[in-house]
């Protein structure tokens, strides 16, 4: 196989099903919003903030998680929020991404008096803007946090469920895991599965593998993020891979959080060896200072993944996106197409 570049990993059809919206801003954008808000920045210009807001010092997820106050705090506009979805998406679009799901918690996007609808229906304008202008089709997950009360997250069930033919396509659970079980939660993961809306769960990143067997066997989800301790137990590894449950693998994150302790020993080869079904996510642009193409270079580069196998792990995720399946068949045809395109052009 040809040496793989990062032009050429750019130019692979991609679809990303872990990022998180306020996770992904760009530093020039919050610099503007902040002067616009009236909102203090902890840099002064768009380097300096884009280098403070990269997490190299974490310990654990929960100080990797301490700068979203951050993001936030020129998040609770409408026009801010569409803004930021647009960009997200446009970004991504040049980065070779052909479908994006978007997720985040309306419920931090309200401190100022917006309603929760509203606070949903901003991102979906960008998204849907961005789908015009840059061909990219973007949907959105709702995703309710961990260590807030689950009637909080049964109203984030409901208000996914209201959108659910409007551009959302999901439910998730995210948070820091550690003493936050996500049983606590499961009436709105049956509230969201009763209303035939699909789920993913953090799991598996700040906790240990019972984490994910939680996610799974108690609140149904059909996709895990992060899922990096899962390989822990080998009968539930086992039965993920039985059922074709997709784990949404973040590599770099997971490498700042200290849930790997380096590229080359994350388990993201395991589970791929073993027929697991993987797919590559960026989780946070801003925080990990990555690109979704950066993320298949260190598959390529500390974990020895050929192009084949990332072509492989590039339709599994278009295969697992939570779109209707006759859209997911369009989007499969698409990539497969280009994919064995440019596997002619590079030899």
């Amino acid at each position: 196989m040809p040496l793989l570049t990062h032009d050429i990993l750019r130019q692979l059809p991609k679809a990303e099903l872990h990022c998180h919206l306020d996770g992904s801003l760009r530093p020039e954008t919050m610099i503007e919003l902040a002067r616009e808000l009236d909102r203090p920045m902890p840099a002064p210009d768009a380097a300096s903030l884009r280098e403070y807001m990269t997490v190299d010092d974490a310990r654990n997820l929960e100080d990797y998680l301490e700068r979203f106050a951050i993001t936030l705090s020129v998040m609770q506009t409408e026009g801010a929020l569409e803004r930021i979805a647009y960009e997200l998406a446009e970004d991504a679009a040049h980065d070779g991404v052909r479908y994006i799901e978007v997720r985040y918690a309306p419920v931090l996007n309200v401190r100022e008096g917006l309603s929760l609808e509203q606070a949903v229906e901003a991102p979906l304008r960008g998204l849907a803007r961005a789908e015009a202008d840059h061909g990219i089709k973007g949907r959105v997950i709702v995703t309710a946090i961990r260590n807030m009360a689950p009637s909080v997250s049964q109203e984030l069930a409901e208000l996914a469920v209201a959108f659910k033919r409007q551009g959302v396509v999901g439910f998730d659970l995210a948070g820091g895991e550690a003493g936050n079980p996500a049983k606590a939660h499961r009436k709105a993961f049956e509230h969201a599965r009763c209303h035939d809306l699909a789920c993913t769960c953090h799991a598996g990143e700040g906790d240990g593998a019972d984490s994910v067997r939680e996610a799974i066997h108690v609140c149904g989800a059909d996709r895990i993020g992060h899922a990096t301790r899962l390989i822990e137990d080998t009968s539930l590894t086992d039965y993920c891979n039985d059922r074709r449950i997709a784990l949404e693998i973040c590599l770099t994150s997971n490498v700042q959080t200290r849930a790997a302790e380096s590229y080359a020993a994350h388990p993201f080869r395991e589970y791929y060896d073993r027929g697991l079904n993987v797919v590559l996510n960026t989780d946070n642009r801003l925080m990990s200072n990555v690109t979704l193409t950066d993320e298949y270079m260190h598959a390529a580069q500390s974990l020895h993944f050929n192009f084949d196998e990332l072509a492989r792990v590039a339709l599994n995720g278009f295969e697992s996106c939570f779109l209707p399946y006759d859209e997911r068949i369009l989007l499969i045809a698409d990539a497969q197409r280009d994919i064995d395109a440019l596997r002619r052009s590079i030899g």
